[in-house]
C-alpha cells in the first residue's frame, strides 16, 4: 500500500512539474515576443538586433520545460524512495 502511495505521489509530482514548466514557458514566450513587437514598432531599424536577442531569450526560456521533463523522468524512474 505504501509503495502505491509513493508511486502515485511521484506521478502527481511529475505531472505538476511538466505542466507548470510548460505554462511558465508559454507565459515567458508571450511576454518576450510582445516586447519584441513593441520594440520593433518603436524602432524598426533595430529589428535585427532585437530579433537576435529575442531568439536567444526564447531559447533560454524553452529550456525550462525540458529541465522539468528531466526532473519528472527522474521522479518516475530513478526515485531513490522506491526500492
Amino acid at each position: 500500500m505504501e509503495h502505491a502511495i509513493m508511486v502515485a505521489g511521484a506521478m502527481v509530482g511529475a505531472g505538476l512539474a511538466i505542466g507548470l514548466g510548460a505554462v511558465g514557458a508559454g507565459i515567458g514566450d508571450g511576454v518576450v515576443t510582445s516586447k519584441f513587437v513593441e520594440g520593433v514598432a518603436r524602432q524598426p531599424e533595430a529589428k535585427g538586433t532585437l530579433l537576435v536577442q529575442m531568439l536567444i531569450s526564447v531559447g533560454l526560456i524553452e529550456s525550462v520545460p525540458i529541465i522539468a521533463t528531466v526532473i519528472a523522468i527522474v521522479l518516475l524512474y530513478a526515485n531513490p524512495l522506491l526500492k
